[in-house]
């Protein structure tokens, strides 16, 4: 847990730069670095989630430190994949966020956007984990080959991110918003 504020306001460094180390260095992480991916990739989705560990362990602190230390005991990224979606129930899109922060060079954040942008890839939540597999592998190699011109897994799934966002917002503004269904 941070206590620098400023620091903790840019979230996504403070992810792949603080609680990186502390996970490596530690062997695990606490409930609030934990939550902090959570909020990163769905903040939507916290409560859920927190409903769904704290069924698995006595509370969030205990759900926390079993399953980042289940992660890192895990022998291979398949293995660190089965443990947060099979043993802990966590869906593709964050089971892969939770493991881009700790293992950025073998994960990529598994998104909506991104797979737009590669135009494939829309229905691996739908498989079953050894059919899940072979097809996010696919998926982490198609978004390293789909950036050539940036060499970290994170820039090229960031790059995805942002031209897909920026291309709506693009089409947004020449529709003058007019199918946008946001409210003021």
């Amino acid at each position: 847990m941070t206590e620098d504020y400023l620091r903790y306001y840019d979230l996504e460094t403070y992810l792949f730069e603080d609680v990186h180390k502390r996970f490596h260095e530690k062997q695990r992480l606490d409930a609030f670095d934990l939550f902090s991916i959570i909020i990163w990739k769905a903040e939507r989705a916290k409560s859920k989630l927190a409903h769904r560990l704290i069924k698995q362990a006595d509370n969030l602190e205990a759900a926390a430190d079993q399953l980042t230390h289940a992660l890192f005991e895990a022998k291979s990224p398949k293995d660190r994949l089965f443990v947060a979606m099979e043993t802990w129930g966590f869906y593709l899109p964050m089971a892969s966020a939770i493991l881009s922060v700790l293992w950025p060079e073998e994960f990529t954040v598994y998104d909506v956007r991104a797979c737009g942008e590669l135009g494939d890839f829309s229905k691996l939540g739908n498989l079953t984990f050894e059919h899940l597999w072979p097809k996010y592998c696919a998926y982490c190699d198609a978004v390293r080959a789909a950036v050539p011109q940036h060499d970290a897994l994170r820039d090229k799934d960031r790059f995805l991110w942002g031209n897909s966002t920026a291309r709506q917002l693009k089409e947004e503004i020449s529709k003058g918003f007019s199918e946008a269904t946001t409210e003021a």
